[in-house]
């Protein structure tokens, strides 16, 4: 397994990470299925395990804290978030000092834990001063509740904003932003997002490494019994033609290369140098290998060229000697 530290801060997680997004605690996946991956990701060396409260309505975090609780706790590295509506409750939402203290005291009773390493402000909230955010997160690490925060899905100005006003009110900056960074999806990332990143320091654990399994190349010949297009509605929009035939090239690129189109997809964003981890998934503990094995793929200058050229829609033509 490979590490890499976190933004400026001095944690280091591993490069392949778990997340919890439409499997753990959900009826795709039984929680003694979940636990076998969650127990095989650590033993394999990944450390950093990411949540949030709305996967699966905290169930999520109930799965993810029994699995841990026989492992050694500091040897973990654990995120969740907090921004979306979890009740009908009018202040059960958002970015409050009032949301945000509720959250992560509900959050750690779920994971049966005493703090949290990472937490994300899942969205930027617009109705919520943002001094009231850092002042709230920052209270929260002197409590020692979390240890450090990040932010998810904010753009550029967003970050700007965040690391200013802590700086104003002599508050704990932000470390790390988590996107969504693939090869399909990569425009809010590179569209300015990565400057500010650098500016400040932050790092990316970048979330759909695998463009929600499109990059995997189940959907290449077609939709598997079973699969997310089936149970997931927003997934028909996402998939379409311009997208699988990028797929059906990476594939073809991979399988040249003697690997997968999985791994070659997670070597992708890993190469990028801020980001610290790529969060995968995993329904079952053979694709959890199946991920690690992106850190095995060694993506040379004209190995990416081609990759480029798939996914410009501008086919390189590989120089043989």
């Amino acid at each position: 397994m490979q590490y890499r530290r976190l933004g400026k801060s001095g944690l280091k997680i591993s490069a392949v990470s778990l997340g919890a997004w439409l499997t753990y605690g959900s009826d795709r996946v039984q929680e003694e299925q979940a636990v076998d991956c969650i127990r095989k990701a650590i033993e394999s060396g990944i450390n950093f395990i990411d949540v949030a409260d709305i996967y699966a309505r905290g169930r999520a975090e109930e799965v993810v804290g029994r699995a841990i609780q026989s492992f050694k706790r500091s040897d973990l590295v654990i995120s969740t978030k907090a921004y979306w509506s979890m009740s009908d409750n009018i202040n059960d939402r958002g970015l409050s000092r009032k949301h945000l203290t509720e959250s992560v005291h509900k959050s750690l009773k779920r994971f049966g834990t005493d703090y949290i390493d990472i937490f994300f402000c899942h969205r930027f909230d617009e109705e919520t001063p943002l001094e009231e955010t850092v002042r709230t997160l920052d209270d929260l690490i002197h409590q020692g509740k979390i240890l450090y925060w990040g932010t998810s899905m904010w753009n550029a100005a967003n970050i700007n904003d965040g690391v200013a006003t802590a700086r104003q009110v002599n508050a704990v900056a932000p470390v790390v932003e988590q996107p969504e960074y693939n090869m399909l999806d990569r425009g809010f990332v590179e569209g300015g997002l990565e400057s500010a990143l650098v500016n400040h320091g932050l790092s990316m654990v970048v979330w759909s490494p695998l463009a929600q399994g499109i990059l995997t190349g189940k959907y290449n010949d077609g939709i598997p019994a079973g699969s997310r297009y089936e149970t997931v509605d927003w997934f028909k929009d996402h998939l379409t033609e311009d997208k699988l035939v990028k797929a059906r090239a990476i594939s073809a690129l991979a399988q040249e290369m003697g690997t997968t189109s999985a791994a070659l997809a997670i070597a992708w964003t890993l190469k990028n140098p801020l980001v610290a981890s790529a969060i995968t998934g995993a329904s079952k503990p053979t694709q959890v290998d199946e991920n690690i094995k992106a850190l095995d793929v060694v993506i040379t200058p004209e190995i990416n060229e081609r990759i480029e050229g798939i996914l410009q829609n501008k086919p390189v033509i590989p120089k043989h000697n």
